[in-house]
């Protein structure tokens, strides 16, 4: 029994030896956050039932029927008011065919939603001193000096800053090479998929449309070549550096880089829709026709561009992670998101977000692909929200825009929300969270 009691002993303090080894001698700061903490997860923690409240019900049904007009199989919607998750849930199917209904713990495609969490990677990166929005990106004391074969020598000039907000001058006239992967292997003559390297290349070889810091024209590519500055900078796989640095001390435990196809999905995640049957070339070389959300396009290839897969309700934690507000802890420094908001001349983007309205505080994040869709609105002083749909709609980027309208539409539906609930810290206590309602129709 002595000798038991001594092994024991032992062995805890040679465990505290190295835990204090670790604190003493690694170069990364220990970051526990209070989720960590208390082993909350909040795609694990909440349920669809948490949300069944009488005074959301013809908000509900609205939604419904917005989704059956628009053919649209499965959706999630996160709803935030003063950096409180007050209500969430998901609508119609996950997987229709596997007959797995919604809920709110799915995990979506957001498109380009995801620069977002590319912008805020590289403003982490600024608040760790690690390089500034006006760092140059390429030739010989850029970030990416490895690109020397670079057609237009105004390149040079490109700045983080342009990157972010969509300045680069980079052109679009053979269209966006990201998703037309099967035509680059076939101009470069490539025998296997392109890397993000490649891809940047394949840009870089051809001239502007304009010189750094002009008129604003929406580039992917500019986003893949910030999810390499993240790579390049940080000494870490984008994925890796996000997760570490930027999602986990957010508390968002369960956002991934998506997978093309569907028998590679993650747990919990959801089947995509395309608005229609057209199979297109595969992206991978083989001539194969494919359907675009599963095979066609090269997803996963997005990177932070728009390969980003997560819950409505981690979303909204992220959003509220970096909003300057002081009820859910900031991952960024107050002039970082500050600098996100920033518009210098009418018609730019702000800094991964895509518009940011200073009148009534609003920012608008969007995302649309085949077989996804998404809309983030973030409101200082009013109810924010995240809505992502597993289905996509023939209209394209243009369909986001009614997404936004509908929903503030079924909102004013609803008369009270909960008042005194706050999901991104416990599960409510449903037998007197319904007696803690608060009246509002404030969408605005």
């Amino acid at each position: 029994m002595r000798r038991t009691l001594i092994m024991v002993i032992s062995v805890l303090l040679i465990g505290v030896a190295i835990f204090l080894h670790r604190i003493i001698t690694t170069d990364k700061p220990i970051v526990i956050t209070e989720e960590q903490e208390q082993g909350y997860h909040l795609n694990d923690s909440l349920d669809n039932s948490l949300s069944d409240l009488p005074t959301t019900r013809r908000m509900e049904q609205y939604i419904e029927r917005w989704m059956s007009r628009n053919a649209i199989k499965g959706a999630s919607l996160a709803v935030m008011r003063n950096e409180q998750l007050i209500y969430c849930k998901g609508f119609g199917w996950a997987d229709k065919e596997m007959e797995r209904k919604a809920n709110v713990g799915d995990i979506y495609r957001m498109a380009s939603a995801s620069k977002l969490i590319t912008a805020v990677g590289i403003m982490k990166l600024i608040d760790e001193g690690r390089l500034t929005l006006d760092s140059k990106v390429f030739g010989p004391e850029g970030i990416l000096s490895h690109f020397t074969e670079i057609k237009d020598k105004r390149a040079h000039n490109i700045t983080v800053r342009h990157l972010l907000n969509h300045t680069s001058g980079f052109s679009r006239r053979m269209g966006d090479p990201m998703f037309r992967i099967a035509d680059v292997m076939r101009w470069e003559e490539l025998n296997t998929t392109p890397t993000a390297d490649e891809l940047i290349a394949f840009q870089l070889g051809l001239r502007l449309r304009g010189a750094p810091g002009g008129s604003a024209q929406y580039s992917n590519v500019g986003y893949l070549v910030l999810s390499r500055v993240i790579e390049q900078v940080s000494g870490m796989g984008y994925e890796e550096y996000l997760q570490e640095h930027v999602l986990w001390p957010a508390g968002c435990y369960d956002m991934h880089i998506a997978r093309n196809y569907y028998k590679d999905r993650y747990p919990g995640e959801v089947k995509y829709y395309g608005h229609d049957e057209e199979r297109i070339e595969s992206y991978d070389g083989s001539g194969q026709m494919r359907l675009r959300e599963y095979g066609g396009n090269d997803i996963r290839g997005l990177q932070g561009a728009g390969a980003w897969v997560a819950s409505s309700v981690e979303m909204m934690r992220l959003v509220a992670s970096i909003d300057g507000k002081p009820n859910v802890p900031d991952i960024l420094s107050a002039e970082s998101v500050a600098a996100m908001r920033d518009i210098q001349r009418k018609g730019d983007y702000a800094l991964g977000w895509a518009r940011y309205n200073a009148s009534n505080g609003s920012l608008i994040r969007t995302g649309t692909m085949s077989g996804t869709c998404a809309y983030i609105d973030y409101r200082e002083n009013g109810i924010s929200y995240v809505f992502f749909t597993n289905t996509s709609n023939y209209r394209g980027a243009t369909f986001t825009n009614s997404i936004g309208r509908m929903i503030r539409d079924a909102m004013t539906r609803v008369e009270e929300w909960p008042s005194d609930r706050d999901m991104f810290v416990a599960v409510p206590d449903m037998a007197t969270d319904s007696l803690s309602l608060t009246t509002t129709n404030d969408v605005s």
